[in-house]
């Protein structure tokens, strides 16, 4: 497992890949250290993400702290290009990210940024921000475009990292894809990686397949006509929004003591 999984960052890194998107709860960062160790690549022409997870968040401080040292470890490197708040913890997140603001000061992350917040989320830390957070990270993909929650955070300055990009695979035989995807004679995936870039989203695609990763590359040889872009957003459904909706009210106190009913009862969806 440990060599198949180092050997897929290698062929990563070897397609031309120099982001990588790791987090505690990932459990990736070994590999991915192993693999930047072996490329014989400088480590400032990579740019590392990874994110702190909920228990850490809720412990606060010192939890934090000795999980990025634990994590700078793993990956073989003594700074991180960018620190994500992995769920915004009821109450404790506020705290964590100030801690990530320390941590900028002290050179040990050269950014912090935040991942699956909401609009109420973000109005309940803006307050509190010396430092501004680079990315809120959500998942983002013609089937669950939240246009007012992306206009907010895009007006507030913090750009969009997509993450389920690709959907994980699911949905890409959907008629409108597929007939939009032979019109440019390209995949599926590849119209859906075109799409994020097109919104200036950050592009995060996954796969552990190396044919995948130089086909989610090739997405810059060619534009979808504003009629496609507008089509592939018809994609987007109220029962989309409400799985995010459940995912979020679990992720936010997973690992912790907290229950779901202490994650606030509205949320925008849009």
């Amino acid at each position: 497992m440990e060599s198949s999984a180092v050997g897929i960052f290698k062929e990563a890194i070897a397609a031309g890949y120099r982001m990588f998107d790791c987090a505690e709860f990932y459990g990736n960062e070994h590999f991915l250290g192993q693999a930047l160790k072996e490329s014989g690549i400088p480590r400032e022409e990579f740019f590392i993400i990874s994110k702190i997870w909920t228990d850490k968040i809720y412990e606060g401080e010192a939890a934090i702290r000795k999980q990025l040292d634990v994590q700078l470890q793993s990956l073989g490197t003594d700074y991180l290009d960018l620190y994500l708040i992995h769920w915004p913890v009821p109450v404790k997140h506020v705290a964590a990210y100030q801690t990530l603001e320390k941590l900028c000061d002290e050179k040990k992350i050269l950014a912090a940024g935040l991942s699956n917040y909401t609009i109420e989320d973000y109005e309940e830390l803006r307050p509190h921000i010396r430092i501004p957070p680079l990315v809120n990270q959500i998942e983002v993909n013609p089937f669950l475009y939240r246009k007012k929650t992306i206009d907010f955070f895009i007006n507030e300055g913090v750009d969009i990292q997509a993450y389920r990009a690709l959907r994980q695979g699911t949905g890409l035989e959907t008629e409108l894809l597929s007939e939009i995807a032979k019109k440019y004679t390209k995949t599926p995936a590849q119209i859906l990686g075109r799409w994020c870039i097109q919104k200036n989203f950050m592009f995060l695609p996954k796969t552990s397949q190396k044919d995948r990763m130089k086909e989610n590359l090739d997405i810059f040889d060619f534009e979808l006509a504003e009629e496609d872009m507008k089509q592939l957003e018809t994609l987007t459904t109220e029962e989309n929004k409400k799985a995010m909706e459940a995912l979020y009210r679990k992720g936010l106190v997973r690992n912790t003591p907290l229950k779901e009913e202490d994650v606030r009862h509205n949320i925008t969806t849009d």
